[in-house]
């Protein structure tokens, strides 16, 4: 299978430990990989461009049954392929992460989850709210 963006593999993007532990099938249906590609190549490619280093992705796309398991809301954007949860490795780099979004980039949502312990972005073609807010 072909890469989402330059530095987001489709395995990346797919790989749940709970989906393959609960043996759920989180590959996503061929009209969702467009709104996969359009987070990554609006969202989170100029984000790891201007950051400089690898940044890792906690959650990508999810299937409606792992995102009822791993208990996501009922209308989550990562269903949809349209949410990335990411991960610089602390919460002061996560801070960095989500001020630049904030700041820089056209996303829907960018949430500070949980005192910065991860950064959710999110991008919905055509339809971008601009949100910026904290869930602890």
């Amino acid at each position: 299978m072909e890469n989402i963006s330059e530095h987001i593999s489709y395995k990346e993007a797919t790989q749940s430990p709970t989906a393959i532990r609960r043996g759920i099938n989180n590959n996503p249906p061929d009209n969702v990989l467009p709104f996969m590609k359009a987070v990554a190549e609006q969202c989170f490619e100029p984000l790891r461009k201007w950051y400089g280093k690898p940044i890792k992705i906690n959650s990508f796309y999810r299937c409606p049954e792992l995102n009822e398991v791993v208990k996501g809301a009922s209308n989550s954007q990562h269903v949809k392929g349209q949410a990335i949860d990411i991960d610089a490795g602390s919460r002061e780099e996560n801070k960095k992460l989500f001020d630049y979004i904030k700041t820089n980039l056209i996303y829907d949502q960018v949430i500070n989850e949980y005192d910065y312990s991860w950064v959710h972005v999110s991008f919905n073609p055509g339809q971008n709210r601009n949100q910026a807010f904290a869930i602890s």
